[in-house]
């Protein structure tokens, strides 16, 4: 690998500053390549927990719908988790731009996997290179994009608007796509679009990174020196070994169960965060400045986590509730106008067409209030409160019970639309200000402290996924709306500590 250190300035130099909606080319190679990638992961995952529930004769496995719910969750918590040790990968070993190819090989494979009949052991290390692959190319990718401008430059927040619209657009229509195709010809056919979704975004990124992005992520920022190698070879074996003691011991007690294994990620999943970011307050490497930038992303980090968990609640509960107990048949809607049946993998669409549709709005709104822009915290906290509102409205129409009838799909939609709205708060957002936050010898790590706020998330919804199973839809809308509202309130409340702390970064 490449071990030479480039400055900012040399990057940015190496590339056409301009050739992209006004962005560097760089941003289009980035752009098309996340398109891919992300068109493989949502096609694959919209139609994931029910390959998991289904039954057999309906081509699934027949597994318990909590069950299925928690793994979803549980590979959702693994994804993000993963992005921890890709960063560190990236900053210590690789530099980001390598990492992103590597991670799309294993991706690809991973697909590849899925898309042919097999055991539920096969789908197993199917996620598991799925895990491993996103966690090379996920955080890294996204570090790369803020390679390509220098540390102030203003055109950043639009940059990551752009960048979040790619992911989107392929989030748009992989669930349409692999839906329409799981219902109509089976799950592997649904599978196989997205190993070759995956495909397309290797071969882009391939042929256009050395002309497009040339030293852009190639830095390896922090590397590993003959000491670190022994060092972390050591707590890799105590690691591994902890590890497989652990699943011992529990087979040992007939406790070998997905309850048990997903508590261990629940825990690691908060302990993560927990030590990355007391690791570059410890550290020696981050200046008294950068560290109090680090102090100032907790609270972002909180709110993120909140608006994080019912986002994702999309694929596992909002995914179950369309499936089964939304009116997905057109005739009952239409009063028999039209005989189509809907997929319930199609309702995964409402929120990357939202964002694509209103990304470029809240891209020019942001510019257009100029000095009247609320700052990155207020950003956050409104994120969060919208993130809120979209669980309180699945109240109405439970209101006469949910056994009553099945609910108009349009309820879905607009909280679809509602989460949307407090996601283009945050998430766009919470990119760019975690590349300006990042301190230098962490710029990797940071991101992927950016990604763990996700996994943190999804740790905590492997529980709520079984809790919602057993309690009233209505009551359970309403107490993690409210949740997510109070958490933005809070935010708002301790704004002005949390902006003198991050030392001029907007």
């Amino acid at each position: 690998m490449n071990k030479k250190q480039y400055t900012r300035e040399e990057v940015v130099n190496s590339i056409p500053r301009t050739g992209f909606f006004g962005h560097p080319k760089g941003l289009s190679t980035l752009f098309f390549t996340e398109f891919w990638e992300r068109f493989s992961y949502y096609g694959m995952k919209a139609i994931l927990v029910y390959y998991l529930y289904y039954s057999v004769a309906k081509g699934g496995f027949g597994l318990d719908e909590s069950v299925a719910m928690q793994i979803v969750a549980l590979y959702g918590t693994l994804i993000y988790m993963s992005g921890v040790i890709g960063g560190w990968i990236a900053d210590r070993i690789t530099g980001t731009q390598n990492a992103v190819f590597f991670g799309g090989i294993f991706i690809m494979f991973g697909h590849i996997i899925l898309s042919l009949p097999g055991s539920l052991t096969a789908v197993m290390i199917a996620l598991l290179l799925l895990i491993i692959g996103t966690g090379l190319l996920k955080p890294n990718i996204s570090t790369t994009v803020g390679e390509l401008y220098e540390k102030n430059d203003p055109r950043v927040d639009s940059a990551f608007t752009i960048f979040y619209m790619g992911i989107n657009a392929g989030a748009l229509l992989s669930p349409l796509i692999t839906g329409y195709l799981q219902t109509r010809v089976g799950f592997h056919a649904g599978f196989a679009t997205a190993a070759i979704g995956m495909f397309i975004g290797l071969v882009l990124y391939w042929t256009k990174r050395k002309k497009y992005l040339n030293l852009a992520g190639l830095t390896v920022h922090n590397p590993m020196t003959k000491s670190d190698v022994k060092k972390f070879s050591l707590i890799t074996i105590i690691v591994v070994v902890a590890f497989v003691l652990y699943l011992v011991i529990l087979k040992a007690f007939n406790a070998l169960t997905i309850e048990n294994f997903s508590l261990l990620v629940t825990i690691l999943g908060i302990a993560l965060p927990v030590y990355i970011v007391t690791r570059m307050l410890m550290s020696k490497e981050a200046t008294p400045e950068e560290k109090s930038r680090v102090r100032s992303y907790i609270p972002l980090y909180i709110t993120s986590v909140a608006f994080w968990m019912i986002q994702e609640q999309g694929s596992t509960i909002l995914a179950n509730f369309a499936d089964k107990n939304t009116q997905l048949k057109m005739s009952e809607l239409t009063g028999g106008a039209i005989h189509f049946d809907i997929p319930a993998a199609w309702f995964q669409s409402l929120n990357p067409i939202f964002i694509v549709a209103l990304a470029p709005v809240f891209a020019t709104l942001w510019v257009k209030l100029g000095k009247r822009n609320p700052s990155t915290v207020m950003k956050f906290a409104i994120g969060a409160i919208i993130a809120g509102l979209s669980y309180l409205i699945m109240m109405i129409p439970l209101a006469g019970g949910l056994h009553r009838e099945l609910i108009n799909p349009i309820w879905l939609v607009l909280s679809f639309l509602l989460i949307t709205i407090g996601e283009l708060c945050i998430s766009p957002v919470g990119l760019a200000t975690t590349t300006k936050l990042a301190p230098y010898a962490f710029t990797a790590q940071m991101m992927s402290l950016w990604m763990l706020s996700n996994a943190t998330a999804q740790g905590l919804n492997a529980q709520l996924v079984v809790v919602y199973k057993t309690m009233n839809p209505s009551q359970y809308f309403m107490y993690s709306g409210l949740l997510t509202i109070i958490i933005g309130v809070l935010l708002i409340i301790v704004s002005p500590m949390v902006k003198r702390a991050m030392k001029g970064i907007h």
